[in-house]
């Protein structure tokens, strides 16, 4: 058994450094103009590689809740993101650009994917603590708006999307708490288990990446 855990840490932290070799060698790579286009193509296929990493370290992959809850993220968040940027009813007026890879019906599929990882991950994180269920959820969903605040900066600089007027709607981050407050309730009403060793670390890899690109535009 503790061979077994000696391994796993060590698998953990040379994943870990794999992903921060990989947010750093991108960040620079969009620093310098004559690279940044093909940089920014890489975005996809490491947020992808992000949450195929994550699903490795989770516990119970095979469990139908977890599959359920999955499968239900993706589909209802993307279903909200097809709606949303059609009607400009949801969270604004916004447009998505080519940053986030292949669009179906004006939404990029990897929107929903990115839902599934930002819910799964910020649940990992509160479930560290020993916290009632509610306020776990409302705290990871605060942590999700947080995590947008940031994201809604570098979002254009990425071409990822587009606001109207370059304006974020304040209705866009309310929709997010309360879309992540119903998705965080589902994962803990289905009983999905996120405790998993590589999933903080994972996005505040992230969330350092975002940073990092607003602090170079700015």
């Amino acid at each position: 058994m503790e061979i077994m855990s000696r391994y796993l840490l060590e698998q953990k932290l040379k994943t870990i450094l794999l992903f921060i070799v990989f947010y750093a060698i991108i960040v620079a790579g969009i620093g310098i103009p004559q690279t940044k286009s093909v940089f920014i193509a890489l975005i996809p296929i490491v947020l992808i590689m992000s949450f195929v990493a994550i699903l490795l370290f989770h516990k119970s992959l095979n469990s139908a809740n977890t599959r359920f809850v999955f499968l239900t993220i993706f589909l209802l968040s993307y279903l909200v993101e097809m709606v949303g940027v059609n009607s400009d009813m949801i969270f604004g007026n916004y447009t998505y650009g080519s940053g986030m890879g292949f669009k179906a019906f004006s939404a990029p599929l990897l929107i929903g994917i990115n839902w599934v990882m930002l819910v799964y991950c910020s649940s990992s994180i509160l479930e560290k603590f020993r916290l009632p269920v509610v306020v776990q959820i409302i705290l990871a969903s605060v942590l999700m708006v947080i995590y947008d605040v940031v994201l809604e900066n570098v979002a254009p600089f990425l071409d990822m999307w587009y606001w109207s007027g370059n304006i974020v709607p304040m209705q866009n981050y309310i929709v997010w708490f309360f879309l992540a407050f119903f998705f965080h309730g589902l994962v803990k009403w289905k009983k999905v288990k996120t405790e998993n060793p590589l999933a903080p670390s994972i996005i505040i890899c992230q969330f350092l990446f975002f940073v990092a690109i607003l602090l170079f535009i700015k």
